[in-house]
């Protein structure tokens, strides 16, 4: 870690109470939350490859030259992204351990 390590992370939290906020509890598959991931890493390649290569970017004369800032932004979210899969995943587990509990409990006991 260093010392710009707690502020970066509070920013993927701020992405993160965003996206709740926008989308709510998210418990997908893992295969989908790769598809959502890859989807954002996607849009992080296309904000370098616009700032680094500027001629590549189709929309700059609509919206302006991307930065990057436009880079980081779109990392941020990346990493939210990542946190979010890891707790639906972890939500899912849990459920999962929740049922095999109950019905281990609710078994009858043999003889």
């Amino acid at each position: 870690m260093t010392q710009a390590t707690p502020g970066v992370l509070a920013e993927v939290e701020r992405e993160r109470q965003r996206q709740e906020a926008k989308w709510g509890e998210q418990n997908l598959e893992p295969a989908v939350w790769l598809m959502v991931l890859g989807e954002e890493v996607g849009e992080a390649n296309n904000a370098a490859l616009e700032a680094l290569m500027t001629h590549c970017d189709k929309q700059a004369g609509v919206r302006g030259a991307r930065s990057l800032d436009d880079y980081r932004a779109e990392l941020i979210q990346v990493a939210a992204v990542a946190v979010s899969a890891v707790e639906s995943l972890d939500r899912q587990r849990a459920r999962t351990d929740q049922a095999l509990q109950a019905q281990a409990t609710a078994a009858p006991s043999p003889v």
